[in-house]
């Protein structure tokens, strides 16, 4: 086939089938989509008549990663990211520096033409997990604590890792300075986080006014570029700026979306995601003859060429996994201690305080600097209730999900590396680096045996560890169930009202307010009659009620973003089926 064009489409339209039909049998089977594509990715690069262009680096870092990071920063549980912001943090940044550092002496005694910032380069490319290799652990129904410490530091570290990168490959060039590359990472931190927040706002704004919510999925489609492209031309991580978008978006679509455009977002969004990480590891199988060919020319023969690289790799492997469990201790600890700080029966009694300050039963303290106004006393303490509310909430957490030695086992073994560690390696410079595609080769097996050892292997771990699903009831169903409550009395309240109206402004029945409020204070019922039309439109009130009373618990960390997140698809999907019925009367 002569035409470019046409063999690119053709190569498209089969890799589409082929991920498809590969995640498909991978269900069937119990085996992750992932895992299998990499084995097919491998077994047709190695074909004799098969000739796989090569695949620029760029299209991975720039076309690829950005729309997989934003999604997964949409669905990202902002209040659980919160808790563990610290550890999460520290996974994404120390121990990214402190693993590139090792590595990279490691690289410097053992190769003796690879000198100490080439080393730290290639550490920094092994050192981050990867955000769309970690989805392998999610599927495995592990604790949610230990899935968004995984999910957090993956959508994080990458910034870390490109910025070392950055000033390894500065240093390489000899224009390396200490001040130089704190100044460097600290500006793509704070550049990332501006961009990033300001297109997450505006993207947001721009999508309630369009309404539509075909164009509004169109124009999520652009926001990660949005906020990646400036960012990296400012200098700033462009990975960190999809991701800190994303979070923004996510947070807000509870308030400025319709559940139409959700419903849309949510859909489309799961097709991109299942074609662009079905792409990034079929690709990752596809590029081993390329790359084993350039480490051939450039070592001299097969047989040293891959023997230098396995024993490369299956030590810098062993040597990320050494540090990582090292690091992870560390943090296993720090939260047990976090745990045993807080004192759940001081911040009751402090609660049991603010009650007493609000009905009056206790008078507000006087002094210097306390507020005299009932109206500002009133709003003192209603923050310093939100706090404390916060404050219990999250012990509960920490005492519900601890991560104690066995989450600890799988916070080490869930952290793979996948197709970002081969897409950094392949933008070392040609200049100035010796056996620079032994290092890339080394860099690709690094990646592989950590994808299809621990991959494979995980879910063994995870039964051996005896943290699989059984199949149980979830512990989030009582939660879900408090929730549920809690809303149905929202509804209630909200009907209790004498100023409804129906659409065209007539007033509506008290019998039909007390029948609906009556079905709505009580659990709910799989009575599925019809219903008059001013009964579907009391029901729209009712959902609205309930929406801005979900809104409003989603702040306090009382419910996990999970059963939030449920709870607000259920009424979507109510409303949504209401609006039909409305056009159908």
């Amino acid at each position: 086939m002569e035409d470019p064009l046409l063999l690119g489409l053709v190569i498209a339209v089969a890799g589409v089938i082929v991920i498809v039909v590969i995640n498909t049998l991978a269900q069937r089977l119990g085996v992750a989509g992932p895992l299998l594509l990499v084995a097919v990715g491998l077994i047709i690069s190695v074909l004799p008549f098969v000739d796989i262009p090569p695949i620029p680096p760029e299209w991975i870092l720039v076309g690829v990663l950005p729309p997989l990071l934003y999604s997964a920063a949409v669905k990202l549980p902002a209040i659980e990211f919160r808790r563990d912001f610290g550890p999460i943090a520290g996974m994404a940044v120390v121990l990214v520096l402190v693993s590139a550092i090792v590595l990279g002496v490691f690289f410097w005694l053992v190769i003796p033409s690879v000198s100490l910032p080439v080393g730290i380069a290639l550490g920094a490319i092994l050192s981050p997990t990867d955000a769309v290799a970690t989805s392998i652990a999610k599927r495995l129904g592990i604790a949610p604590r230990v899935v968004t410490m995984l999910e957090g530091e993956s959508l994080l570290n990458d910034a870390t890792a490109l910025v070392l990168l950055r000033t390894a490959v500065a240093a390489i060039a000899g224009g390396f300075s200490v001040w130089g590359a704190i100044g460097t990472f600290a500006w793509g931190v704070v550049a990332a986080l501006i961009v990033g927040a300001i297109v997450g706002w505006v993207v947001l704004m721009l999508r309630e006014w369009i309404g539509g919510a075909a164009a509004n999925t169109a124009i999520s489609f652009c926001a990660p570029f949005l906020a990646y492209l400036p960012t990296e031309h400012l200098g700033g991580s462009g990975l960190v700026a999809a991701v800190v978008a994303g979070i923004v978006a996510g947070q807000g679509s509870r308030r400025r979306l319709t559940p139409e455009q959700r419903l849309s977002d949510n859909l489309n969004w799961r097709t991109i995601e299942q074609v662009l990480e079905g792409a990034v590891f079929l690709v990752m199988g596809l590029e081993l003859r390329d790359i084993l060919e350039q480490t051939i020319a450039d070592v001299g023969s097969f047989g040293h060429a891959v023997w230098q690289g396995v024993w490369l790799a299956l030590v810098a492997l062993a040597i990320v996994l050494l540090v990582r469990t090292a690091y992870v201790s560390l943090v296993v600890w720090g939260q047990s201690r976090r745990a045993d700080r807080l004192d759940r029966d001081r911040l009751t009694h402090f609660s049991e305080r603010l009650d007493g300050l609000e009905d009056g039963s206790i008078p507000f303290p006087q002094g210097r600097g306390a507020p005299s106004d009932p109206a500002r006393q009133q709003r003192r303490v209603d923050t310093m209730r939100t706090r404390v509310n916060r404050l219990i909430a999250d012990f509960d957490y920490y005492q519900s999900q601890p991560v104690g030695w066995r989450n600890g086992t799988i916070l080490v073994w869930a952290g793979m590396r996948g197709v970002v560690t081969l897409a950094a390696a392949q933008t070392l410079p040609r200049e100035g680096i010796d056996h620079r595609a032994l290092l890339v080769f080394v860099a690709f097996l690094v990646a592989l045996i950590s994808l299809m050892m621990q991959g494979f292997t995980l879910p063994w771990v995870v039964r051996i560890l005896g943290l699989a699903n059984t199949g149980e009831e979830s512990p989030l169903a009582g939660e879900k169930a408090r929730l549920d409550a809690a809303l149905r009395a929202a509804s209630a309240q909200a009907l209790s009202s004498t100023e409804l109206r129906k659409h065209d402004g007539a007033p509506f029945t008290p019998q039909l307010t007390e029948r609906l409020r009556d079905q709505m204070s009580a659990p709910p019922s799989d009575d599925r009659s019809a219903v008059a039309r001013e009964m579907l439109e009391l029901r729209l009130i009712s959902i609205t009620a309930m929406r801005r009373s979900l809104a409003d618990l989603s702040h306090g960390g009382s419910y996990s973003s999970a059963t939030l997140r449920h709870a607000l698809a259920e009424l979507d999907a109510d409303e949504m089926s209401l609006r039909l019925r409305l056009e159908d009367e």
